[in-house]
């Protein structure tokens, strides 16, 4: 389990095999902290789960959401697209979670959306940024972790999946509803039953 900060996960009930590990709030933090976890000992998958901002259209403050693929929105140009880089290499700018483990969640009927996400560096406080953001990529959640450990662990070779609870809505922070512990309740929530169906218990 992989969250940003502890207390997004610190009710999650003790399972044998199963490590939770705060790794710091950010893409850089949370790719190199996920890394050096990856790095330490052998895991069979690594679900990364916390709160996350919700768009409007999609989710409420409370939902859970399993994300099933992220967008690094600050990689590229500032209107999104792309530029050239010499011997054609590409920007990686979108990240999966493993389609296995989101196929699990939808057979057991999990009670939470499958979505899709985005990461950035900073929080959106604007609801014109919000509508610019949903307009561009269509997504139920920001985060700032998503894509940094889905693709750290996508590099390391370990099967990934994306969990968030909704704990604001994206845009104006003064009609935002914020309420961590809605987030995370819903974030811990969702994570318990991924685990009881992947554990079998």
């Amino acid at each position: 389990m992989v969250c940003a900060v502890a207390a997004e996960l610190a009710a999650l009930r003790t399972r044998a095999d199963v490590d939770v590990v705060a790794v710091g709030v950010g893409p850089v933090e949370a790719a190199l902290g996920t890394a050096r976890a990856l790095a330490a000992r052998p895991y069979r998958a690594v679900i990364n789960a916390g709160i996350a901002g919700g768009f409007r259209a999609r989710t409420a403050v409370g939902d859970g959401v399993v994300v099933a693929h992220e967008h690094y929105v600050e990689l590229g140009l500032e209107d999104g697209t792309d530029f050239p880089l010499p011997g054609g290499v590409a920007l990686i700018r979108r990240a999966e979670s493993d389609p296995a483990l989101v196929a699990a969640c939808e057979k057991a009927r999990v009670q939470a959306p499958v979505g899709s996400g985005i990461t950035s560096a900073i929080v959106t406080t604007t609801d014109a940024r919000a509508a610019l953001l949903e307009e561009r990529f269509g997504a139920h959640v920001e985060s700032m972790e998503g894509f940094a450990v889905l693709r750290a662990a996508h590099a390391a070779g370990v099967p990934a999946l994306e969990v968030r609870g909704i704990s604001n809505l994206v845009g104006d922070r003064l009609r935002s509803g914020w309420n961590f512990r809605a987030g995370a309740q819903a974030a811990l929530a969702t994570t318990e039953a991924i685990l009881d169906v992947l554990l079998g218990a």
